[in-house]
């Protein structure tokens, strides 16, 4: 990969980190569902206008916006709501990789090769760590099992990306948009209220306000359109292997970045065990898997790469 492209990379990946913050910014005046809701329609508006729909089988791209789009966010931004600490939970979401390995041996019959399952493994085994370290106290462990569930959320999705086959990544990535805000708005106005939205539409006064409309365009402009089309540039120029590894930056940079603007300082055991869910993440996705034919008519190719990491 050209030195060019790496560094595109690692900038994708710096962006995706630095989302955890812009997050952490909107869910300071919105509520976390319907900020979902308003994220995607933000994009779905202009998909449906402008960008042709992608000629995949509809049940995947519902799939894709249900488990990628809707209950991946929905259970992330609960979760950092309910008090998950931005940079652990860019870390926690990285248990979607061996989720994704799992639920693919699972549903569509892909058999592991020895390093997956040993990667697997580990990363658990790291996953469990950060989890012990949250457990003293209920408080704080159901945020942290609500992330967890978003990461479980997002290997659903993965799945249903994989198997969508598209020609264009990025437009079935835009058209997946479309899934969510219509389920996230009745999912906001009957937990959240609709006096709750409507505060947060009209105090633009409050000073949670501006930041939280510069993280609301970040999150759609720069880490979904710009950093997952860039993405998806280099995930058609070079092998998944080699693009893949820079998303590892991605709870770097977002564990730093809260700690320098937010002053989130992890605890050591929290440090160890992420450290181990990466290097499981890394070993599970340098392991070589063959897929068996499924029944749904679908037969995946052997060399079909698990899809890239998308946007958080």
């Amino acid at each position: 990969m050209p030195a060019r492209h790496r560094l595109i990379a690692a900038a994708v990946a710096a962006c995706w980190g630095l989302n955890f913050i812009a997050i952490d910014a909107s869910l300071q005046h919105f509520p976390p569902f319907f900020l979902v809701a308003l994220r995607f329609a933000l994009i779905a508006v202009p998909t449906v206008l402008l960008v042709p729909r992608p000629r995949v089988p509809a049940r995947w791209l519902i799939g894709y916006g249900l488990g990628f789009g809707t209950f991946q966010f929905l259970f992330l931004y609960w979760g950092m709501s309910a008090g998950m600490p931005a940079g652990l939970a860019s870390l926690v979401l990285q248990a979607s990789a061996p989720f994704t390995v799992l639920l693919g041996a699972g549903f569509f019959r892909d058999r592991l090769g020895p390093r997956s399952a040993v990667g697997v493994l580990v990363a658990c085994a790291g996953l469990a760590a950060v989890g012990w370290q949250r457990i003293q106290g209920l408080a704080a462990l159901v945020p942290f099992l609500l992330v967890v569930a978003g990461a479980f959320s997002w290997a659903i999705g993965n799945l249903c990306n994989a198997r969508a086959r598209a020609s264009n990544p990025l437009h079935l990535t835009l058209w997946m948009s479309v899934v969510p805000p219509v389920p996230m708005l009745v999912l906001s106005l009957a937990v959240e209220g609709p006096a709750r939205i409507g505060a947060s539409l009209s105090t633009w006064d409050a000073p949670s306000a501006m930041p939280a409309l510069a993280g609301l365009a970040y999150t759609v402009l720069i880490a979904t359109v710009a950093g997952s089309g860039a993405w998806s540039w280099l995930m058609g120029r070079h092998p998944v292997g080699m693009v893949a590894p820079f998303s590892m930056l991605v709870p770097v940079v977002g564990m730093t970045a809260a700690w320098l603007v937010l002053g989130e300082r992890p605890v050591p055991g929290e440090v160890v065990g992420g450290i181990v869910v990466i290097l499981g993440v890394l070993v599970a996705g340098s392991g070589r898997r063959i897929s068996r034919p499924v029944s749904d008519g679908f037969t995946p190719s052997p060399s079909v790469p698990e899809p890239p990491p998308a946007l958080p």
